[in-house]
């Protein structure tokens, strides 16, 4: 399977298939924001599963590096799925997930319906 654009709540989204490659920094970052342009999607949605440990790890930036480029092509991002293994094992994760759903442009959602209430509240991209 390939990643695949669909509306979302009427948002084009990307939405990236599990067995995909792994995103490991910068220059993941940037290929899947040219195939998000590429296809017209304002918001990417990523499984968890899509992102290499150091995401997870905050003292590497990887995450960092890869919101940050998100953010400077004012494309959203969802990370989709249970991180919650993650945030257990770090309370500064844990924070930066939450302050990311307080916000606009990065989501930490469980699933692909919970992306569609979100977009349906928002009702724009996240730039």
């Amino acid at each position: 399977m390939s990643d695949s654009l669909r509306h979302i709540s009427g948002v084009p989204v990307l939405v990236c298939e599990p067995d995909g490659p792994v995103l490991r920094g910068e220059r993941d970052a940037l290929d899947l924001i040219g195939e998000a342009f590429g296809a017209g999607a304002e918001w990417v949605a990523v499984p968890a599963s899509r992102f290499s440990e150091e995401f997870f790890r905050l003292r590497t930036r990887v995450a960092g590096e890869i919101i940050q480029k998100f953010v400077n092509y004012r494309l959203g991002l969802a990370v989709l799925g249970d991180v919650s293994r993650h945030t257990t094992a770090s309370p500064a994760l844990r924070d930066f997930v939450y302050e990311s759903n307080r916000g606009a442009q990065t989501w930490f959602v469980p699933d692909a319906e919970s992306l569609a209430d979100r977009l349906a509240g928002t009702g724009s991209a996240g730039g």
